[in-house]
């Protein structure tokens, strides 16, 4: 494989993070070196406490926690059997236990976290706890943790705040070493371009619910995650990127020999990297600086979700790193895209994974120069072992052999000589809006600047009643605000993309402004979202009135409104009774972290 020198910009981002980042990184890394000297508890506690940590065992794992002979492996689960993406996760603990048997130790399941789903929840009450389950699924993890007796960590968790939530609750626990384990997409189903024109042609009365839940279904159809390049299979890029996976174990569909030998080898590494042995690797030091840079540049080459702007920022800080929307900015200039994968193609992530995969995407950025390739992983110091992808001997042993130097489908994954643009999936907008972030790799060129007059809701609902009422026409930016994480806690609008897609389909020219979410699916219509200051803050987006013309501007990075700035200054912001926001499907429970989030650009967190 080519050695190339690590690209200027790239190197430029990196230092300054780690300028911006020296003190609150060295607490960080203090803290976990004087937790590891300390090291596991078990031994030091009652013998009423350790009695309770080891009571259920059977009789060998309890005389090896007795004896603290061996090393024992916490496993944190967001198993459930509801969700698709979380349901194989049900017999992973019992190969775990048996792989940390054969290594002379025990695995535990420590604890469980929560899993809910955005499909489910899209346009629910449920969906406005999403974001905020992140914050519960890291205290969940520490809660897991607390007991103290563990020498490494494994985690069982896919989907969107599932895995931001689980890296946030690892860190604070950095001393131990930490082994993601993913269970890997559905088998390909419904396409994902024929199911979105069929939600289209629903929102347009064109077929009827029956249809709609067929395609539902067809396209939704067994275990794994869905198959469009959304937060959840963003996650596990990153999760590759930055080396907490093994290679090639993203994309492995469930219920297969490679992904139980996957799950097994996970297993087992977790198990040789803890301070027992001679290659102690804490997942607190090995995510550093430049291992956050790796998974922004993943995010951009991918064209992968949006939510990530709020994910990487917060879980980057749970490790004393501080990282802004400028840094994805600046790597977004240096990035090629090299993938399309729906929404930004008709391909799903099989065929992504089929055509190169993600051992392909590190080969192709190592040899730009645009990954720090000199970092530690889970399998060891240096990213050159992701671009082998893992086979099946003829015994059933698991190998890496050397991954595909050349891309199965350039319509989907193309080298960096040849991207499919030059710049990275994502775009900062900047101007009289605030600060709001834009996917333009699921839009078409042509639309990468769009000026209309705004159409302004206070809820998506409200904009589904005027569609429906025949009430929009003309090109027009739908303004929907209220929407941020002190709002509402910050829901994802998907529902709004069938009836703007209508619109646009028409020919007109529309686009979307908001200071809520779209996540990963964000489709072909142009989407300003995560707008920060946002409107229950007396952000500038509460300023807008129907009428006024807004400029989004992808290519030059600006969020305009074209209203005389002596006006502007003086307008009055917007204001709007959420108490209906507040209450029901246990909304009122997270009124502390409403309260207490930060913004979007900040991570949108409780945390720090």
């Amino acid at each position: 494989m080519t050695t190339s020198a690590l690209n200027a910009r790239l190197g430029e981002v990196t230092q300054r993070i780690v300028e911006r980042s020296h003190d609150t990184r060295s607490r960080y890394l203090d803290r976990i070196a004087a937790a590891a000297e300390a090291g596991p508890r078990r031994q030091r506690l009652g013998c009423a406490n350790q009695a309770h940590g080891f009571a259920a065992c059977g009789v060998s794992d309890k005389a090896m926690l007795r004896s603290g002979a061996g090393a024992n492996l916490a496993i944190v689960t967001a198993y459930n059997d509801m969700l698709s993406a979380h349901q194989p996760y049900e017999l992973y603990p019992e190969v775990i236990r048996r792989i940390a048997r054969e290594a002379g130790g025990v695995a535990q399941v420590a604890g469980g976290v929560p899993a809910m789903c955005d499909g489910i929840t899209q346009g629910e009450a449920g969906m406005e706890l999403s974001l905020f389950s992140r914050e519960v699924i890291a205290m969940a993890t520490a809660v897991a943790l607390s007991h103290a007796t563990f020498d490494s960590s494994v985690y069982l968790g896919i989907c969107d705040k599932i895995v931001p939530g689980l890296v946030i609750g690892a860190l604070t626990f950095g001393h131990l070493p930490a082994v993601f384990i993913p269970a890997g997409p559905m088998t390909s189903g419904l396409p994902n371009d024929q199911k979105a024109k069929i939600r289209q042609l629903f929102a347009e009365g064109k077929v009827d619910r029956a249809a709609l839940l067929e395609a539902e279904a067809e396209s939704y159809h067994g275990p794994g995650t869905c198959t469009f390049y959304g937060t959840a299979n963003t996650n596990q890029m990153m999760m590759e990127i930055m080396g907490m996976h093994l290679p090639g174990a993203s994309f492995v569909n469930p219920n297969t020999p490679m992904r139980e030998a996957l799950t097994a080898a996970a297993a087992k590494r977790a198990m040789q990297i803890t301070a027992l042995g001679n290659e102690y690797t804490p997942m607190g030091r090995m995510m550093d600086e430049r291992a956050f840079v790796n998974g922004i540049a993943g995010l951009h080459a991918t064209g992968g979700s949006t939510n990530h702007t709020l994910h990487i920022v917060a879980m980057a800080a749970a490790g004393g790193i501080k990282l802004t929307w400028d840094d994805f900015s600046d790597l977004a200039d240096v990035v090629p895209l090299l993938c399309r994968v729906y929404p930004n193609g008709k391909a799903d992530v099989n065929h992504f994974h089929a055509a190169g995969g993600m051992a392909f995407v590190i080969r192709e950025l190592l040899g730009e120069g645009l990954l720090h390739r000199d970092v530690e992983t889970v399998m060891g110091r240096g990213l050159d072992s992701y671009t082998a992808e893992p086979a099946l001997g003829a015994d059933g042993e698991l190998v890496w052999r050397g991954g595909p130097e050349r891309s199965g489908d350039e319509t989907v994954l193309r080298p960096a000589a040849n991207p499919f643009h030059a710049t990275g999936g994502l775009k900062l907008l900047d101007g009289d809006l605030g600060r709001a972030v834009l996917k333009t790799s699921a839009v078409a060129p042509e639309r990468h600047v769009i000026e209309a007059p705004a159409r302004v809701f206070h809820s998506q609902e409200d904009l589904q009643r005027a569609f429906k009422a025949g009430e929009l026409t003309g090109d027009l930016v739908a303004v929907v605000r209220f929407q941020g994480p002190k709002a509402n806690g910050m829901p994802e609008l998907h529902k709004l993309m069938p009836p703007l897609g209508v619109l646009q389909d028409r020919g007109h020219r529309v686009a979307l402004v908001t200071d809520g979410r779209l996540s990963g699916a964000s489709g072909k219509v142009p989407a300003a979202i995560h707008v920060t200051p946002e409107a229950a803050e007396g952000g500038y987006i509460a300023k807008v009135r129907d009428g006024d013309v807004v400029r989004i501007d992808a290519v030059a990075g600006r969020l305009e409104v074209l209203v005389p700035h002596e006006e502007w200054k003086a307008r009055e912001a917007a204001t709007q009774n959420l108490d209906g926001s507040h209450w029901g499907c246990g909304r009122e429970l997270f009124a502390p972290l409403r309260a207490a989030v930060g913004r979007a650009d900040a991570g949108a967190t409780v945390f720090g």
